[in-house]
């Protein structure tokens, strides 16, 4: 085959190849952009990004489930389990008595008295944890963190605290 042999240029067909490229590539764009905008607008890695949203998800359950006073379902939430009552056994580290006495409207280990809102300031996966951390009650001071597992779901306290600027 020479030069002169070579199959004619098909317009139509490089044109429908364009379309079809960028099509995908804007579907693409428009998905990513979808995930970063359900997780929370994070700045990290798009893998992290379930954990953001599933575990900001959890900690917004559990402190609406702390506001109402439905402490039973709000350590339902906590252990991720909300068959929690039939095997009470398994959670003798942290038993709902001890749960009651921290989050309970009437505790004196609650910092916060009854809580009643919340707002989320900052959030951050450290390992295989997202650590959240609230403001409760409108307070400007020191926000309370929550640490969500990614693997086991489940809510704890942080062991550390993260900076606001963050």
């Amino acid at each position: 085959m020479t030069l002169m042999d070579a199959p004619r240029f098909d317009s139509a067909g490089s044109r429908r190849r364009t379309q079809l490229i960028a099509g995908v590539a804007t579907g693409l764009f428009v998905l990513l952009l979808a995930g970063w905008l359900v997780a929370g607008r994070p700045i990290d890695f798009p893998w992290t990004w379930p954990t953001y949203w599933s575990g900001e998800r959890t900690a917004e359950h559990f402190l609406k489930a702390v506001e109402s006073n439905d402490l039973p379902s709000a350590y339902g939430i906590w252990q991720n389990d909300p068959e929690w009552k039939q095997h009470q056994e398994r959670y003798a580290s942290y038993p709902f008595a001890r749960f009651s006495e921290d989050w309970g409207p009437n505790s004196a280990a609650n910092d916060y008295g009854t809580i009643a809102s919340h707002q989320f300031v900052v959030k951050k996966v450290s390992g295989s944890m997202l650590i959240v951390g609230a403001m409760i009650n409108g307070r400007k001071s020191k926000p309370l963190f929550l640490a969500y597992d990614k693997h086991d779901h489940k809510l704890d306290f942080s062991p550390f605290e993260l900076r606001l600027n963050q």
